[in-house]
């Protein structure tokens, strides 16, 4: 494309310039990239085009094609997140190829970025700056955009979900004017968009907050479950960045416990856990077990023992806060308010305990993680107006083969959801306005930014639709995208 071209008035070009300005970077129909399938291979779909830009620009010139003609615009990352939440059957634009740091101001403790940006190729160039992120998720696979606009958390009982770190972004808004948004400038739609589901507009940059490059020493031992329920707030308050793995079959926790050093690196890690044995044959007992129901409790007692010894590591920050995702899985998480934990905890012991007993009863996968967040007053934000506990639960797809998992996510949902759970916005849920609206004080306040920044609904794809405006119908229900998997 001409760089001259940025200097034409966008009404200006007739719909077949567009097409022809736009053809280099749309994915051929008949490529397997034009059809989205999510990581772990749960969602699916068949977007009317695919939109691969490589500049503002051509991000422009895609919006001006879909309000000509009456398109839904969705943007997507790696498409890690394990819902729908990404997928559409309008235009989808891909921003994997806007993901360069723009701007590193050490002096002052914050980078501006494109929002296209993976986490790790953000560790690796704020390290080459002496920085990094002030605290990260489990995995960091996804883009800065998309964590922003989900909330996505780390852990840290003290630290909040990662959108409080975002100092302000700048949107290309459904009528394709470009605004930057802060605390201080243009509040309400900067509020809406660090949690807004790609609804607001799309993000271009992200303005962070970062700190000095630090290590972390973490110390990984194992607690019965219950002796770590009655100790929980003493563990949880003992570290910068606590969370638990629990492994029900063996009922144990183990609790991994950071804090900022500056000793030496000294990495470690279980030989076993993460090698052969741990990965592989794990693996196998899993496929196995799709087959021989009862052998899922040896295998969840057998990953426990694998990791029991008490392990000190030392590394740079982000090194610590990742862990490995293994292998594709369906995965739920649901944020409480932190003062329900150890009831939740206990409710949910209860339930797999009977679960274990019954020979036909549910099976989960392990580890079921847990972590913690601080109170924030994003308005979507799961940790909006509340120290937070998040509880995530997995079922593994061993070799990418199906598992049954539904029952096991209903059931647990309802027990979270008796604890005042919200649901992880990336993730899949079956909530929809009436009960959002009143878990979310501020719910309406983001449906009327909303409503005031496009109007007519660009970036609502069927996800948002169902969730935030209770859209219903075949088009609207997330099973339109799902794979098969099975009932139970």
């Amino acid at each position: 494309m001409s760089t001259s071209t940025s200097a034409l008035q966008l009404s200006s070009i007739s719909l077949q310039q567009l097409y022809d300005l736009l053809q280099p970077i749309t994915v051929p129909n008949t490529s397997p990239n034009a059809k989205f399938t999510n990581w772990s291979g749960t969602f699916t779909c068949s977007p009317l085009a695919v939109f691969e830009p490589e500049t503002e620009l051509q991000c422009e010139l895609i919006l001006e094609l879909a309000r000509r003609e009456g398109r839904v615009v969705r943007a997507v990352g790696v498409g890690h997140s394990p819902s729908d939440l990404a997928c559409t059957t309008g235009y989808m634009l891909r921003t994997t190829k806007l993901d360069k740091l723009l701007e590193v101001h050490a002096d002052k403790r914050y980078i501006i970025a494109q929002a296209g940006i993976t986490l790790d190729a953000l560790h690796a160039e704020l390290t080459s700056h002496g920085l990094a992120m002030i605290n990260v998720g489990s995995i960091s696979d996804q883009t800065l955009g998309g964590i922003v606009t989900t909330a996505t958390h780390g852990t840290g009982i003290k630290y909040g979900v990662i959108s409080t770190h975002v100092m302000g972004l700048s949107l290309l808004l459904a009528d394709g004017s470009r605004v930057f948004c802060s605390p201080q400038e243009r509040p309400d739609l900067f509020t809406a968009s660090i949690c807004g589901l790609g609804s607001t507009g799309l993000i271009l940059a992200v303005t962070l907050e970062v700190e000095p490059a630090f290590r972390l020493k973490e110390v990984q031992q194992t607690f019965q479950f219950h002796e770590c329920v009655r100790s929980l707030d003493s563990l949880v308050t003992a570290s910068e960045h606590v969370r638990f793995w629990w492994f029900p079959a063996a009922d144990t926790m183990r609790i991994s416990s950071a804090d900022r050093t500056v000793e030496p690196v000294k990495p470690a890690g279980s030989w076993l856990w993460h090698s052969l044995i741990g990965f592989h044959v794990v693996q196998f007992l899993l496929f196995v077990a799709r087959f021989i129901l009862p052998l899922n409790i040896f295998i969840g007692r057998f990953a426990s023992w694998l990791v029991s010894t008490k392990v000190i590591a030392i590394d740079d920050s982000f090194r610590i806060f990742n862990m490995e995702c293994r292998y594709p899985q369906h995965t739920t998480e649901w944020a409480i308010p932190y003062e329900n934990t150890k009831s939740c905890l206990h409710d949910l012991h209860d339930w797999l305990m009977r679960e274990f007993s019954d020979p036909n009863g549910l099976r989960p996968h392990f580890p079921i993680e847990v972590r913690f967040s601080d109170s924030d007053d994003i308005w979507l934000s799961p940790s909006n107006g509340q120290k937070t506990c998040w509880i995530g639960i997995i079922q593994y797809k061993p070799y990418g083969f199906e598992v049954p998992y539904r029952l096991l996510f209903e059931r647990f949902e309802a027990i979270l959801c008796r604890h005042g759970g919200r649901p992880h916005w990336a993730k899949a849920h079956h909530l929809r306005p009436e009960t959002l609206r009143r878990l979310y004080p501020r719910f309406d306040d983001f449906t009327r930014v909303l409503g005031s920044v496009d109007p007519r609904g660009m970036f609502r794809n069927e996800y948002v639709e169902r969730h935030i405006f209770g859209k219903t119908g075949p088009e609207y229900h997330n099973r339109v995208f799902k794979r098969h998997a099975p009932s139970r």
